[in-house]
C-alpha cells in the first residue's frame, strides 16, 4: 500500500444491540471489521432505552479494533459513512454534549396512549397524506414530544436553543465532527422519513406537523441528502485527522441501496430480529392503501429523491430466539433449521407471532400470539418448521400489498440479514411467494450501502454501474410448489392471523 493512498471507505453500523465499524475496498469486498454489544436498559414494561454514551464509546472503539485488526491506517480511508437503527431518539445539551435522558429506541411503546390523543377523530393515519406513516409509537417524532413533555427543565432548554435532538445517525456525525462548539448539527432524508416530522414531498420539516406535536423547529437537524461531505472528522477524535463524513442511510434504505435495488419495482428483505421488506417506487410517492409505510428510499446529492414502500415485521430473528430461550427446544438460533428439517411440513400447524401486536399490513395492536391446529400428531420438529414459516408467511403479506399499491409486479426478491442461512426458510420463501428469492455474495448489505453512499459523494465510486458490477450472486432458490398448495397454506395462514385479533382489550 502506498502512504496517503485512499484505498478504502469505512461505514458505522449502528443497530439496536450492537455497533460495528467496517471497512470496504473499491470492489466492494470487506477488509476488515469490529463489534461490539451496548446494553439494554427495560426501565418500565414496554419501554426500552440506550444509553448515548456507551453508543459513542462503543463507536469509538469499534472504528480502532476494525483498523486495528487489519493494519490500516486513517489516511488510507477515502471517507466515511453512518448506517443507524432508525428511529431510535436523543435529545442533548449542544455546548456539553451531556444527553438530558437514555435514548428511547424504536421499539419502546411509552407513546401508545399520546399517539391516541393526535389521533383526529380516532384516525391513526390521519397524517399519512403529509408523512407517509401512521400514528404508532414507532416512529420518533411521538417520542421527541414524550421527552419534551416528561423530562424537567426539557422544553425551556428546548425554547433557549439549548437543547438539541437527533436520531442515532445525527448523534454520530456531531460527535464525528468535534462535538460541543463544532459538531455538525444534520441527518438525511431517510432518517428524517421516519420521525412523522418530514413532509414527504417537500422533504423538509413540516410546520403543521411540528405545531400539532408541539416541538419548536430550531431542536431539529438539518435535513441533507444521503449522499453528500456533511462535514470532517477531527484532529483530537477517534480518526486523529480530518476525513469526510459523507453517507448517511437508515439501517434498511441502507439494505435497499447495498443491494443495488436502483430500478423502480426492485426489492430486497431483510431477515433480521424483525423483518422490512422495501421495494423501490422511484422518485413517484405511493399513498399505501394497506397498510404499509411511504417512506424515502434514497437521494444521491442533488438528485431526485428515490422512494420506497415499507413492510415492517415484528418478530422474526426474534421468534427464534424466544424459541431458544423461552421454550429450550434448541441451544442456539442456528439449530432450528436441522430440527425443522426432520418433517416434510408443519403438520397443518400455523404460529402467528403477534407477541407485541401485529405490524404492517394489519396495524393491530390487539392481537397477540398463538400457536393453531394443534393434534397428537405435531411434534416440537412441526413448530420448529412452523417458527420458520411464519416469517415467510408475514412476508408474502407485504408482498401482496406492495403489489396492490404501487401495481407494480414484482419479478424476484434480493434477501439479506441473519437467518438467509437458513436453506429451508429461504426455500419455503420462494415457494410461497412463487418467485425466485436470489442472496448475494456478500452478506453485509447495509453497512455496504452506507459504504457507497459515502464512496459516491467524494468519487471513490463513480456511478451505480460500478456498484452494480460489485453485486453478485450466491445462491438462487426458485419455487417448486404449485399454486393449489400454495394457495391452500397461505389461505390458512390468514385464517390463523384473523384468530390473533382482538385479544387484548382496549
Amino acid at each position: 500500500m502506498v502512504a496517503g493512498t485512499k484505498e478504502y471507505v469505512g461505514a458505522i453500523d449502528q443497530g439496536t444491540t450492537s455497533t460495528r465499524f467496517v471497512i470496504f475496498n473499491n470492489k466492494g469486498e470487506r477488509m476488515s471489521s469490529c463489534q461490539l454489544e451496548h446494553k439494554q436498559y427495560f426501565p418500565k414494561p414496554g419501554w426500552v432505552e440506550h444509553d448515548p454514551m456507551e453508543i459513542i464509546d462503543r463507536t469509538n472503539d469499534a472504528i480502532k479494533g476494525a483498523l486495528d485488526s487489519a493494519g490500516i491506517k486513517p489516511e488510507s480511508l477515502a471517507a466515511i459513512g453512518i448506517t443507524n437503527q432508525r428511529e431510535t431518539s436523543v435529545i442533548w445539551n449542544k455546548n456539553t454534549g451531556k444527553p438530558y435522558y437514555n435514548a428511547v429506541v424504536w421499539q419502546d411503546t411509552r407513546t401508545d396512549a399520546l399517539c391516541k390523543e393526535l389521533a383526529v377523530d380516532g384516525n391513526m393515519d390521519c397524517f399519512r397524506h403529509k408523512v407517509g406513516l401512521p400514528l404508532t409509537t414507532y416512529f420518533s417524532g411521538p417520542k421527541l414530544k414524550w421527552l419534551l413533555d416528561k423530562t424537567p427543565g426539557l422544553r425551556d432548554a428546548a425554547d433557549s436553543g439549548d437543547a438539541i435532538f437527533g436520531t442515532i445517525d445525527t448523534w454520530l456525525v456531531w460527535w464525528l465532527t468535534g462535538g460541543p462548539g463544532k459538531g455538525v448539527h444534520v441527518t438525511d432524508v431517510t432518517n428524517a422519513s421516519r420521525t412523522m416530522l418530514m413532509n414527504i414531498e417537500s422533504l423538509q420539516w413540516s410546520d403543521e406537523m411540528l405545531k400539532v406535536m408541539d416541538i419548536p423547529e430550531q431542536v431539529l437537524p438539518e435535513i441533507r441528502s444521503s449522499s453528500e461531505v456533511y462535514g470532517h472528522t477531527v484532529a483530537d477524535g477517534v480518526f486523529g485527522m480530518e476525513i469526510p463524513v459523507s453517507g448517511i442511510l437508515g439501517d434498511q434504505q441502507a439494505a435497499l441501496f447495498g443491494q443495488t435495488c436502483f430500478e423502480v419495482g426492485e426489492a430486497k428483505n431483510t431477515y433480521g430480529t424483525g423483518c422490512f421488506l422495501l421495494k423501490n417506487t422511484g422518485e413517484k410517492i405511493v399513498h399505501s392503501k394497506s397498510g404499509l409505510l411511504t417512506t424515502v428510499g434514497y437521494k444521491v446529492g442533488d438528485s431526485p429523491a428515490v422512494y420506497a414502500l415499507e413492510g415492517s415485521i415484528a418478530m422474526a430473528g426474534s421468534l427464534v430466539q424466544w424459541f431458544k430461550d423461552n421454550m429450550g427446544m434448541i441451544s442456539k438460533a442456528s439449530e432450528i433449521s436441522d430440527l425443522a428439517g426432520k418433517v416434510k411440513d408443519s403438520g397443518g400447524i400455523y404460529f402467528v407471532p403477534a407477541f407485541s401486536g401485529l405490524f404492517a399490513p394489519h396495524w393491530r395492536s390487539d392481537a397477540r400470539g398463538l400457536i393453531i391446529g394443534l393434534t397428537h400428531y405435531i411434534t416440537k420438529d412441526h413448530i420448529a418448521r412452523a417458527v420458520l414459516e411464519a416469517t415467510a408467511f408475514q412476508a408474502k403479506e407485504i408482498f401482496e400489498a406492495m403489489e396492490k399499491d404501487s401495481g407494480i409486479e414484482l419479478k424476484s426478491l434480493k434477501v439479506d440479514g441473519g437467518m438467509v442461512a437458513s436453506e429451508l426458510l429461504m426455500q419455503f420463501q420462494a415457494d410461497i411467494l412463487g418467485l425466485p428469492v436470489i442472496r448475494p455474495a456478500m452478506p453485509e448489505t447495509t453497512v455496504l450501502g452506507a459504504t457507497y453512499a459515502a464512496g459516491l459523494a467524494v468519487g471513490f465510486w463513480k456511478s451505480y454501474d460500478e456498484l452494480h458490477a460489485n453485486w453478485s450472486e450466491d445462491k438462487r432458490w426458485e419455487s417448486t410448489m404449485d399454486t393449489d398448495k400454495r394457495a391452500k397454506l397461505y389461505k390458512g395462514w390468514k385464517k390463523a392471523v384473523e384468530r390473533s385479533y382482538s385479544w387484548m382489550d382496549e
